[in-house]
């Protein structure tokens, strides 16, 4: 049987909102779509990002003929550096998109190494036997771009993320025409974003925002803090626009934000006259009625400008009375712990905080269900394969393709790790390769897995006990008394009480002298303790000699 098939391989992104990443694989040839990253839930302790297990492409590193970036995203690009320190193979992304990814492989050192290549929304590209025609679709970034990728099996239609907006900030709304034409020449299968495949009706034009902007602006009596993404190119230019119309001065807190504004301005994307604009170390000595900041920490993260602030630890400026913190971002699933937790923090210091469940501060870039059905209706695709999305979400956006007519068999739920095959025009799942987290903690990627995540999780909730042994070698019974250590476990005078019957318990183990002394030993604790507290703490035992 010919191996000329053609593979779709979803990597990450299905299952869950964040580290998006696709292999098209034709032959000896793979495509790969965007590498992204994604939050940590609440429970995976320590984790500073997940991205996509590539595994399957590590194997294959000399087919992979070229790696397309969508948007400029952190859910799309942020494992990009990760995955060029091991897979070396060109970039095509917009020039705003390439913007981005160069300020991040910057920081790496990667970006002498990496060929760069600049698409526009229009152009047509080979990669290898893959005819991509790049279209612009509108998001929440400008430069946002799906993809109709012609493969000697069939047209393939990705969406990227996108939303139908027909008065989009940069004045730029979705290709219709270009769908229209890839519809006509016949789809093989439309992967299409489905974020918010539960959101009935459209999802509302961005321009609602400038409304939300212009009634704080209009009332705030101090300084004004406006926390979003970095990546959000359109957002700062609302904001700017709206501190020009109220005469605030306006200025870029954090790395990445300066960093991305400054490639944004130099790229035309950012229309900001030079007068607007001043340092922090400036904005944070004038009047605050004078003033507007952006920064980094919608989602709560701890260490970003606004996590700090919230904690009163960020080092350039602190919160002050009559400040107004606006949150221009929905709340990512998992992370909305995070985020009212820095909400009332922020109240707790005497700010005023705005956030979209109280103010339109921030609008989706996601297409809602009547965008959805649009979509499926212009592209009219053979198969469909819903991407981008929590199970729940991919489900939601098969049902809603089967209401248009797309038979259920051909309407596929598929997970990171399944290879979808397309053989003579027919489409089938034909088995698992590595789909999984890999889990970024400090510079160690991957080298935490899930066994080691369930273990923080554990001492976060019981601590750990930890008791010192010193045998006598030849006797094989205690020298001294045991040494008994807990930590997050109970108060000091418990511990006192406990670790002396602990000492009983280990005095009578040690002269019965069965089995394994220290599993068996340690296996006797867990039961004590958990008897004599109900809690569960990880409990060592750690034996030593002595002559």
């Amino acid at each position: 049987m010919s191996d000329q098939k053609l593979r779709i391989i979803p990597l990450g992104g299905l299952g869950e909102v964040g580290k998006n990443m696709l292999a098209v694989e034709y032959g000896d040839s793979i495509l790969v779509v965007d590498a992204g990253l994604m939050f940590p839930e609440n429970d995976m302790l320590g984790i500073d990002y997940i991205i996509p297990d590539f595994q399957y492409l590590l194997g294959k590193r000399e087919q992979v003929r070229g790696i397309i970036i969508t948007h400029g995203h952190e859910d799309h690009t942020g494992a990009i550096h990760h995955l060029l320190e091991q897979i070396k193979a060109p970039i095509y992304a917009t020039p705003l998109t390439r913007g981005l990814v160069e300020v991040k492989l910057s920081r790496g050192g990667l970006l002498s190494q990496v060929e760069m290549n600049t698409v526009e929304a229009g152009d047509m590209v080979e990669i290898g036997p893959f005819k991509v025609d790049i279209f612009h679709v509108c998001h929440s970034i400008p430069d946002g771009v799906g993809l109709g990728i012609d493969t000697p099996a069939g047209l393939i239609v990705h969406s990227g993320d996108f939303k139908f907006d027909h008065t989009p900030v940069d004045n730029w709304p979705t290709d219709f025409a270009k769908l229209g034409e890839l519809s006509g020449r016949g789809v093989l299968a439309l992967l299409a974003d489905s974020t918010n495949a539960d959101k009935p009706g459209w999802t509302p034009s961005e321009r609602v925002i400038d409304g939300a902007f212009e009634q704080v602006f209009r009332t705030a009596p101090g300084r004004i803090i406006v926390a979003t993404f970095a990546s959000v190119i359109s957002r700062m230019q609302q904001v700017a626009n709206t501190a020009l119309r109220h005469e605030r001065k306006m200025a870029f807190v954090g790395t990445s934000m300066i960093e991305n504004a400054r490639m944004a301005r130099k790229l035309g994307y950012l229309d900001l006259p030079d007068d607007l604009l001043v340092g922090v170390d400036q904005a944070v000595k004038m009047r605050p009625s004078e003033v507007v900041l952006m920064c980094t920490g919608s989602q709560g993260e701890p260490s970003s400008i606004l996590g700090r602030l919230s904690t009163g630890t960020n080092r350039q400026f602190e919160l002050q009375a009559g400040d107004t913190v606006i949150l221009s971002s929905h709340s990512i699933p998992g992370n909305e712990e995070s985020v009212h937790r820095t909400i009332n923090r922020l109240f707790r210091r005497g700010a005023n905080v705005i956030y979209d469940a109280i103010a339109p501060v921030h609008v989706s870039g996601h297409a809602s269900q009547e965008e959805m059905k649009l979509l499926l209706n212009l592209v009219k695709p053979k198969y469909f394969i819903p991407i981008h999305g929590e199970l729940r979400h991919l489900h939601q956006h098969a049902s809603i393709a089967r209401q248009l007519g797309i038979p259920a068999e051909n309407a596929k739920v598929v997970e990171n790790g399944h290879v979808v095959e397309f053989d003579e025009g027919e489409m089938r799942i034909t088995g698992r390769v590595p789909g999984g987290y890999v889990f970024v903690d400090g510079s160690g990627v991957g080298d935490v897995d899930s066994s080691v995540v369930r273990e923080r999780e554990a001492l976060a909730q019981d601590g750990f006990v930890l008791v010192n042994l010193s045998l006598n070698r030849q006797s094989g019974q205690l020298s001294e008394e045991p040494e008994v250590i807990t930590r997050g476990f109970v108060h000091t005078r418990d511990a006192d009480e406990l670790a002396e019957s602990m000492g009983k318990l280990i005095a009578d183990f040690i002269r019965r002298g069965n089995g394994n002394l220290q599993e068996d030993l340690q296996s006797a604790l867990r039961s004590f303790i958990y008897n004599e507290t109900k809690r569960r703490p990880m409990v060592f035992v750690v034996v030593g000699g002595a002559s």
